[in-house]
């Protein structure tokens, strides 16, 4: 068991590492394309990765529940093509670090959303809350009390993301899970294709999505469908919260990207922002243990 769940802890690692990256992958296929432009190519290459699984995964229950299935796709769809264009036009005005350090904060909006679904929340998710706040304001926040507008379109994408992971978490127990996350990708894809049609058809070119294709091919391919399917495989032995907590990693790997491939610099101030918007993120999944006493004996359970 110690041997497996090492395993899927080294895959969540690796599955941190590749959507970590991805955001200088984002910022790079942006050289020739535009935001939407980009997204557009990469969830329909991440649609089209995924697809030769459908042969090789066979399941029984596949044709159940079709009607809600798609119902399912078209809501967590459009959350997706929301928070990825958040992010994608982001990018345009923050750097890679940023950008993935201020996404991460989903992580401490889905407990928060959840107190409208009269969920409760522990100690740990408000003081890692506090955290990401104080942290957020030392990254984004300048000395001349200005916020970059990227940073602001990031934070805003971030509560998208969590919408996204909570659609998600109500209706993945009751469908085929990759076939929704085909469904979802290729609903964003094409509103992305279609917005790119409408304000973009200039940059949209054949020329310029082969001078994008290494970028679109990580950014679809390894972001979407490898990752993906690790994220699958490593699950099966790890807990959400656990998982969580390793995948938050992300945030600190856009920055060594950034860092390694963009020469992407953080200052003091900006180190010390990132630091405590991880510490808030990790904080927040981490439930402190104590003692109960409970009339059963039994542990309560979420």
């Amino acid at each position: 068991m110690n041997t497996r769940n090492t395993k899927a802890d080294l895959i969540l690692l690796l599955v941190a590492a590749i959507w970590g990256f991805a955001f200088v992958a984002q910022r790079v296929g942006m050289d020739y394309l535009g935001p939407f432009g980009f997204n557009a190519a990469r969830f329909l290459l991440g649609a089209l990765s995924l697809a030769p699984l459908l042969w090789l995964i066979k399941n029984s229950n596949a044709s159940a529940n079709t009607g809600f299935l798609l119902k399912a796709g078209v809501v967590t769809g459009l959350l997706l093509f929301s928070g990825a264009s958040l992010q994608q036009v982001g990018l345009i005005h923050t750097t890679a670090g940023n950008a993935g350090f201020i996404t991460g904060l989903y992580i401490i909006f889905v407990p928060i959303i959840g107190l409208f679904f009269m969920q409760k929340n522990g100690a740990n998710t408000w003081l890692g809350a506090v955290l990401a706040v104080i942290g957020l304001y030392f990254l984004s926040v300048n000395e001349g009390f200005s916020i970059n507008q990227g940073d602001i379109y990031e934070l805003v994408g971030a509560v998208f993301w969590a919408l996204h992971v909570i659609a998600i978490g109500y209706v993945a127990p009751k469908v085929d899970n990759l076939r929704l996350a085909i469904i979802q990708f290729v609903i964003c894809g094409l509103l992305c294709l279609l917005v790119a049609i409408s304000i973009e058809r200039a940059s949209l070119t054949l020329d310029n999505l082969t001078l994008s294709w290494l970028p679109i091919a990580y950014a679809g391919v390894m972001s979407v469908g490898v990752a993906y399917t690790l994220q699958i495989v490593a699950q099966k032995n790890a807990s959400p919260s656990h998982a969580a907590i390793i995948m938050s990693l992300e945030a600190l790997f856009a920055a060594i990207g950034g860092w390694l491939l963009l020469d992407e610099q953080l200052d003091s101030r900006a180190t010390l922002g990132c630091s405590l918007m991880l510490a808030g993120m990790i904080i927040a999944q981490v439930r402190f243990k104590r003692r109960a006493k409970t009339q059963t004996g039994c542990p309560t359970q979420r």
